[in-house]
């Protein structure tokens, strides 16, 4: 997953689109647009939550990504190559500008959920660095939240633009190298004999049913391909992009699905499903495989090379979100007047420091739950619950854009608009649907609370927040530079 950039400054709704001849200096191929999404999608941490379906990862894989991930990067295609500015344009241009708000408010009220759940896999991952009993520690995981997340706005706070470029090689070296060394040695510890923890025949293809709980970490997918709509801003960077953007997802999608599957896999050699942690199920397997071929010290040496690309990444995009909604907000009113204020280097700090409050007191949740895979978990469904709102409305606003602006000049036309934007928006709504059932590997817990927590973390964070921003908004809260 990756979040989103701060939204531009746009030109009016309904402006036509102004030519600029230097962009012709600026074309990319389809291929290079096919790596930089992969790049900006895949990585390492959802592998363990589908380890623990064996073979049947890849059926789980591949279900979301045709119904969710072709939609989304084909709808943002159109989308961006019409209309400059993001999700909130498209969905005010739309639906509504009320709407709008709602979209891009979520784009950033997901990150307060996601924060946790991404330092959860940190703390765990860095335990094995330290002390691999930490891993399962609600306490330690806790306090390792708290005290990662506020350096980072420390860090964030003073601009450092040098920590954004190590972050971008650290994404490389914590994610690519290890996933490609984690599939080799599954590899070679396959064809020395040793046997699978989990089984790899044709009959393991498909998820035992148990009901639908047995389908329910199918949703933690459609949180790891969430932002792919951010890479359909290139598509004015390709020379045909009618022929070529569509290229590039199917060869993005292909990429993203190997780095994705593969990990998965190898993690299910070596590890039973019944001793896997979701938060460190990747060093678990890295630990078994080192310590097989006798190279054990190794363990340590990946654990910081990922926790350093985790920690660059959340550093690169801490602020990002944030911005977003500020530049909004700004613009239309809707924050109050000390929630739009910038420190001297143009960082919204008392919007990063409320959403730090909020992040602070759901990271303590996990001193308090006593296991550590099922609070991560729980987060993780939130902010997929959240971040599909984002998806719903922009699925409705390409349909509607068609039919109220069918002449707006578009880069790029997704065929079958209608079928491929409501097969998207009936997965999002299935998905959101799932993601209140308890998965079958998390049966120790009271169904209410389960519910409870999921349904009041949407609620609250993604529908009752914006709607009384909404209904409080003045109009004094508008930035005197866009007062009429």
């Amino acid at each position: 997953m990756t979040l989103t950039e701060p939204a531009r400054e746009t030109p009016a709704a309904g402006a036509p689109l102004t030519p600029s001849a230097p962009q012709a200096q600026q074309f990319i191929s389809w291929v290079t647009l096919a790596m930089m999404t992969t790049a900006s999608v895949a990585n390492l941490r959802p592998s363990p939550s589908m380890a623990l379906y064996g073979l049947a990862a890849v059926f789980l894989y591949l279900v979301p990504a045709v119904v969710f991930l072709l939609p989304t990067a084909l709808v943002s295609a159109e989308l961006a190559s019409g209309w400059t500015g993001g999700v909130y344009r498209w969905v005010s241009e739309g639906l509504s500008k009320p709407l709008g708000f709602l979209a891009v408010w979520c784009q950033f009220a997901m990150t307060i959920a996601y924060y946790p759940s991404l330092l959860a896999y940190v703390a765990s991952t860095f335990a094995y660095v330290i002390d691999p009993r930490l891993a399962d520690n609600g306490l330690y995981v806790a306090v390792v939240i708290v005290v990662i997340y506020w350096a980072g706005v420390f860090v964030s706070s003073r601009g450092t633009k040098a920590v954004a470029g190590l972050a971008g090689m650290g994404l490389v070296i914590g994610t690519l190298i290890p996933g490609v060394v984690l599939v080799v040695l599954g590899l070679v510890f396959l064809a020395q004999g040793n046997p699978s923890a989990a089984p790899m025949d044709s009959g393991h293809f498909l998820p035992p049913w148990t009901g639908l709980a047995s389908l329910v970490l199918i949703v933690g997918n459609f949180l790891s391909y969430a932002g792919m709509e951010m890479n359909g801003v290139h598509v004015a960077s390709l020379r045909e992009p009618g022929k070529q953007f569509p290229r590039s997802v199917f060869a993005a999608t292909g990429l993203v699905l190997l780095i994705f599957i593969l990990p998965a896999l190898a993690i299910s050699w070596v590890m039973p499903g019944e001793d896997l942690s979701l938060t460190a199920g990747v060093m678990q397997a890295f630990q078994g495989f080192f310590d097989h071929f006798g190279v054990g010290w190794l363990t340590k040496v990946v654990g910081v090379l990922l926790v350093a690309a985790a920690l660059g990444g959340m550093l690169t995009w801490l602020a990002g979100p944030a911005k977003g909604l500020l530049m909004v907000s700004r613009q239309e009113g809707y924050l109050p007047p000390v929630l739009q204020k910038l420190n001297r280097r143009g960082v919204p700090m008392n919007i990063m420091v409320a959403q730090g409050a909020l992040t602070t007191l759901i990271a303590l949740l996990y001193a308090f739950i006593p296991d550590v895979s099922s609070a991560y978990w729980i987060f993780s469904v939130i902010t997929t619950q959240i971040y599909l709102v984002v998806y719903l409305l922009m699925f409705a606003a390409v349909v509607r854009l068609r039919r109220t602006q069918p002449d707006r000049p578009r880069g790029f036309r997704v065929p079958a608009v209608r079928l491929v934007a409501g097969v998207g928006f009936v997965a999002s709504v299935a998905a959101m649907c799932i993601g209140f059932i308890p998965p079958e590997q998390f049966g120790g817990g009271p169904l209410w609370r389960y519910l409870l927590t999921v349904g009041g973390g949407l609620l609250v964070l993604g529908l009752l927040a914006p709607l009384a921003f909404l209904k409080f908004r003045r109009p004094h809260w508008v930035a005197p530079e866009h007062r009429a």
